[in-house]
C-alpha cells in the first residue's frame, strides 16, 4: 500500500498567446523546456477555446478558422523554492508573460 504524503507548495500558471515565441521557440514550449532543464518534475500546457485579455477583445476558435490570438496556460505544481527558481529564470530571460500563483497542496496517488 502506498502512503500519500501531502506536500504544501505553489500552483504556478503562465498565460501567453498561442503563437508567442521566445528564443525561436513557442513560449509555451520554452517554459516547459526551461522547467525540465531546471529539474522540475512536470508541467502541462492547455489551449483555450475562447478568451479575452486586458484589452477586452474576445477571441474564439471558429470551425473553419483557427486564430493565433488564443491563450495557452502553462502550469506547474511546485515547491516554493522551485517556483521562485522558475520565475527567476523567466525574469532573467526577459520574457513578456502574465503569471499567477496560488498556494496549494498536492500528492501522488498509486505507485510512484
Amino acid at each position: 500500500m502506498n502512503q500519500e504524503t501531502l506536500q504544501q507548495g505553489v500552483h504556478l500558471y503562465f498565460y501567453c498567446h498561442l503563437r508567442a515565441r521566445h528564443d525561436g521557440m513557442l513560449l509555451s514550449e520554452w517554459l516547459l523546456t526551461q522547467a525540465r532543464h531546471h529539474g522540475i518534475g512536470g508541467g502541462s500546457a492547455f489551449r483555450a477555446i475562447a478568451c479575452f485579455g486586458r484589452h477586452g477583445v474576445l477571441h474564439e476558435e471558429q470551425f473553419f478558422e483557427l486564430t493565433d490570438d488564443l491563450a495557452v496556460k502553462v502550469e506547474f505544481l511546485l515547491r516554493e523554492e522551485q517556483a521562485e527558481q522558475l520565475l527567476q529564470v523567466v525574469r532573467d530571460a526577459g520574457v513578456d508573460v502574465v503569471y499567477a500563483r496560488s498556494p496549494t497542496s498536492f500528492a501522488v496517488l498509486g505507485k510512484s
